[in-house]
C-alpha cells in the first residue's frame, strides 16, 4: 500500500523563501540571465570554461579577413559537365568554365567566360566552345 506523504509546500508554510535562498533569487526571469548560451562571458568569466569545454577556443574572437566588394563567379570544371553535345552553361547558372579533367564528348558549348586550358581541351577532342564575354586586356604601358 503507498504511503500518505505531506506536500513539501505544507513544510514551507511560514519559512518566507519555500528553499529559495535568499528573497532576491526567485524573484523572476531577470534573475535568470538570458536565454540560450547568454551570458558565456568573453570578459565576466561568466561560464567560460564550460563554453571553452564544448566549443573549443574558436568559439571567442574573429578570424582570418573578409574582403569587401567581392563577386563570386560560380564556375564549373570539364570533368564535371553533364554529357550532353550542346551546352548552354548560362541557362544552367555557371559563369566561367574551367579546365580541370578532360571531356567526355565533342561539347559544342556557349559560356560567358573561359579559360585558355579548357578552350585548349575541348578543342583538342574535336569540340568547340563560343566565349560571349572576352576577358578586359590590360593596357601595356
Amino acid at each position: 500500500m503507498t504511503e500518505k506523504r505531506q506536500k513539501k509546500v505544507k513544510r514551507y508554510r511560514g519559512e518566507r523563501t519555500h528553499g529559495g535562498g535568499s528573497q532576491k533569487k526567485r524573484r523572476g526571469s531577470g534573475n535568470r540571465g538570458g536565454y540560450g548560451n547568454a551570458g558565456t562571458g568573453k570578459r565576466a568569466d561568466h561560464r567560460k570554461f564550460t563554453v571553452l569545454k564544448k566549443f573549443g577556443l574558436s568559439y571567442f574572437g574573429k578570424r582570418g579577413f573578409h574582403r569587401k566588394n567581392t563577386v563570386e563567379v560560380k564556375s564549373i570544371n570539364i570533368c564535371d559537365l553533364p554529357e550532353n553535345q550542346k551546352l548552354d552553361l548560362g541557362s544552367l547558372g555557371y559563369k566561367k568554365l574551367l579546365g580541370k579533367g578532360s571531356p567526355k564528348l565533342k561539347y559544342e558549348i556557349t559560356v560567358d567566360t573561359c579559360s585558355e586550358k579548357a578552350k585548349q581541351k575541348i578543342e583538342a577532342n574535336g569540340g568547340k566552345v563560343t566565349v560571349l564575354s572576352t576577358p578586359s586586356e590590360s593596357s601595356e604601358e
